[in-house]
This record gives C-alpha cells, sequence and structure tokens, in this order.
C-alpha cells in the first residue's frame, strides 16, 4: 500500500521491529486485517534471520527483512543500517514487538515520540529479562505487561497503559507467561489504535491521552481472560 492510499483509508503507516516468535507482531496484524486496527503494517524487520516473526509476515504477503547484527563494527553502525530499511518504509510510528536489542541513543533520537515497545511486567517493576521467573521468585502476586515510549533508559519511557495479571497458586514461568502473552495481544492493539487515531501523543517525553498529560499509566483489567 502506498503512502497516499494509506493517508487516504486513515491507517497509519508503521514498522514493527521483532527478534523472536512474533506473537505480538501475529495480534497487531491481525486487528489491522480485521479492521479494528487503522494501521498499514509496512513490514517487519528482525535482527535475526531465522526469526519465526519473519515466516509470520511472509505468510500474510507483508514485506520482511532481517538486518543481522554479524558484519557491523559496533551498535551504532548497526542501528544505522536498520533505521535505513525502516526508513524505507517511511512508517509514522514504530512498534518494537520482542525487539531483544538496547537500541544506541541516535537511534532513539531519530525515532523520538514515535517509538512504542511492550514490557512483560508492571513497570518500573522487573525492567530487563527474565521477568515472569523474577515476579514468581519474589513471591509477586500481580504481574503483567506495559507499553511504553522509548528512551534512553532501558524499559525507563514514559509508560501508557498497564494490563494487570494475577499471580494464581501454583503458577509456574510458563503458565504466568501465556496469561500475560494474552494480556500483551489486547493491550497493545489498543495502545496503538490509540496512537492511531490522534489520541496518543508523545512530545518532547510529555504524553498526552486525548489532550489530557497523562500522569499515570492507565491500567486495562481482565486482557488476560480466555476468549
Amino acid at each position: 500500500m502506498s503512502s497516499s492510499t494509506a493517508e487516504a483509508t486513515g491507517r497509519l503507516p508503521v514498522v514493527v521491529l521483532l527478534s523472536g516468535s512474533g506473537s505480538n507482531f501475529a495480534a497487531i496484524a491481525a486487528a489491522a486485517r480485521a479492521g479494528t486496527l487503522p494501521v498499514d503494517v509496512r513490514a517487519a524487520v528482525s535482527d535475526r534471520p531465522a526469526a519465526f516473526g519473519l515466516e509470520r509476515a511472509r505468510a500474510l504477503g507483508i514485506p520482511a527483512e532481517a538486518v543481522p547484527v554479524a558484519g557491523f563494527a559496533d551498535r551504532a553502525a548497526h542501528d544505522a543500517a536498520l533505521a535505513e530499511r525502516i526508513d524505507a518504509y517511511r512508517p509514522a510510528l514504530v512498534i518494537c514487538a520482542g525487539y531483544m536489542r538496547i537500541f544506541t541513543p541516535a537511534f532513539v533520537a531519530r525515532y523520538a515520540d514515535r517509538l512504542l515497545n511492550i514490557h512483560p511486567s508492571l513497570l518500573p517493576e522487573y525492567r530487563g529479562l527474565n521477568t515472569h521467573q523474577r515476579a514468581l521468585a519474589a513471591g509477586a502476586r500481580r504481574h503483567g505487561c506495559s507499553v511504553h515510549f522509548v528512551t534512553d533508559e532501558l524499559d525507563g519511557g514514559p509508560v501508557v497503559a498497564q494490563a494487570p495479571v494475577a499471580v494464581l497458586p501454583g503458577d509456574t514461568e510458563e503458565t504466568l507467561s501465556a496469561r500475560v502473552h494474552r494480556a500483551e495481544h489486547r493491550l497493545y492493539p489498543t495502545v496503538i489504535g490509540w496512537y492511531a487515531a490522534g489520541r496518543l501523543r508523545s512530545r518532547d517525553g510529555h504524553v498526552t491521552l486525548d489532550g489530557a498529560p497523562l500522569t499515570a499509566p492507565v491500567r486495562l483489567e481482565n486482557l488476560d481472560a480466555a476468549d
């Protein structure tokens, strides 16, 4: 779909970055195809050529590219090449959906206020990796996921919305992860939809929703419920 066609249909052009299975990418693409999410998914781009998320994209007829780390002198050179491929699709929003590399400050600045990420915890709790394991080890009663704008601080950008998930007796890392994933697949398209509709904006790190400053994350409950 061309940029003019996307504008004519009111669909926001986006590029999705992923490193693994691409389950959040699949949820976003499914919502876009169903007409419930007004975005034009221009491409899926990964740092891992074997990422299953790229296969998901190809099966849907969505361009899929890899920019592997090997062969680049440093993170800055890799990020510059990644940005070149992203910009070829002219996205208005860049969506991180399980992209497992830390961006350089220059990359973050290039996409400032239009770079979203989803993280499997109720930030600021459990930044970084192994969030489900850490929540269980801490005896947490509530866990969940958060969507935030990306800044130079790891998992530290302004949080837009969160979906709490109860930690149940007998939960394992696998069972808890499965419920958090269900919540992610509903939360992320919801927040992206706010951005696509012009309701959500960020300017110099100051986030507004429906024109009002967002002083605390929006909490959306029961998104982990089975269909």
